[in-house]
């Protein structure tokens, strides 16, 4: 689907988000700017205390985000935080700790409790798709298309969507697979994928860089025209489409941006967001990487079908939808079942970062 604008206009890793960027809905809340904290507690910063004083999910749930933070430590002692409230050195302690039986403890070790401002923003949902799919072309599927080659075309906005699907790319652009036109834009919505062929076989897609214009949601477009209500969801806006070829064909056209893929090895575990690691499902989230660090653990606290749900989970993934500080995607799997919870998935949230001692310990100490 949509790239994120943070990463280079023909490549880079990462999962983009779903029906945030379908609605307005998903528009970001204003909000204080880049790392403007306050602690997670009314009373002031008191990491130990109020890490000890959070209703925190179970052990066994604390310790499967844990384990995620961990696997993500290479990335995250390399990489720098755009957002400016930690640095690579200040995750070092808890990269070189193991968290042994009380998960708790490794947190209260290593990190301090804080909201960007009053820690409440938006959530939404996005998944992997499984996506019929064929070998060869057949009437009325379109190709899906890998990355163009280095130097295959020019630095900034390349062809639109409407030109890729005139033919601009053909003989550039390599195809990996041919799908029907509605699935295929909902694939390149999530930003990866799952094909899966009549013979039974898969082939598992990855985000593989993006035409370089601006993202347009057909969502948005639809309700501000008065064809669809406004909490319309991703199954609204596919049945509209069902019904309306041309005009749903036209529609598509209007967003200008352009996904392409990369086959993952079948063996890969999940897809790969923007911080270069698997995401976990209900355990991973897209964020704002110019208001909260890539690779932080927070604490989510939302509304899942009605039902109250809270999750430690870890901030591996950007979005072009996601703007603000405490604009929140969730991460809910992979096939129609993640796909059910991720669709209709727009509630009000909050959210607790758990930035490292050291980060807060110089917020603190900042007049």
């Amino acid at each position: 689907m949509l790239a994120r604008p943070l990463l280079p206009a023909w490549g880079g890793l990462a999962l983009a988000p779903a029906l945030a960027v379908l609605c307005a809905a998903c528009a970001a809340a204003p909000g204080p700017g880049p790392g403007r904290l306050s602690a997670a507690a009314d009373t002031g910063w008191g990491p130990a205390a109020t890490i000890g004083a959070i209703r925190w999910p179970g052990a066994g749930a604390l310790g499967a985000a844990i384990a995620d933070f961990l696997r993500a430590c290479p990335e995250i002692l390399r990489r720098e935080d755009v957002s400016g409230l930690t640095r690579p050195a200040d995750w070092a302690p808890a990269c070189a700790d193991a968290p042994g039986d009380d998960p708790r403890a490794f947190l209260a070790r290593h990190f301090a409790p804080v909201r960007l401002g009053d820690g409440t923003g938006l959530v939404t949902g996005y998944f992997e798709p499984e996506v019929p799919a064929s070998r060869s072309p057949a009437e009325g599927l379109v190709p899906v298309l890998g990355g163009p080659p280095p130097g295959a075309l020019p630095a900034g906005p390349g062809p639109t969507r409407a030109e890729i699907e005139a033919g601009a790319l053909r003989g550039v652009a390599p195809v990996l697979a041919w799908a029907d036109p509605v699935d295929l834009f909902f694939l390149q919505v999530q930003g990866s994928g799952v094909l899966r062929f009549a013979d039974g076989k898969t082939l598992k897609l990855g985000f593989g860089g993006h035409n370089g214009h601006g993202y347009v949601a057909i969502g948005r477009l639809l309700r501000s025209r008065g064809l669809l209500p406004e909490r319309a969801g991703m199954a609204e806006i596919r049945a509209w489409l069902a019904a309306n070829p041309a005009e749903g064909a036209a529609l598509m056209r209007e967003n200008p941006r352009y996904i392409f893929f990369r086959p993952r090895p079948s063996g890969s575990s999940g897809p790969v967001g923007a911080l270069g690691v698997p995401l976990g499902p209900m355990r991973a989230i897209a964020i704002d990487p110019q208001h909260a660090p890539l690779g932080a653990l927070a604490l989510l606290e939302t509304e899942i079908g009605g039902a109250p749900w809270q999750a430690l989970v870890l901030a591996a993934d950007t979005g072009a939808a996601i703007r603000g500080p405490n604009r929140v995607d969730l991460f809910t799997g992979t096939g129609a079942a993640a796909g059910a919870l991720a669709g209709p998935l727009q509630a009000s949230g909050r959210l607790v970062l758990l930035l490292p001692r050291a980060a807060a310990a110089r917020r603190d100490a900042t007049p």
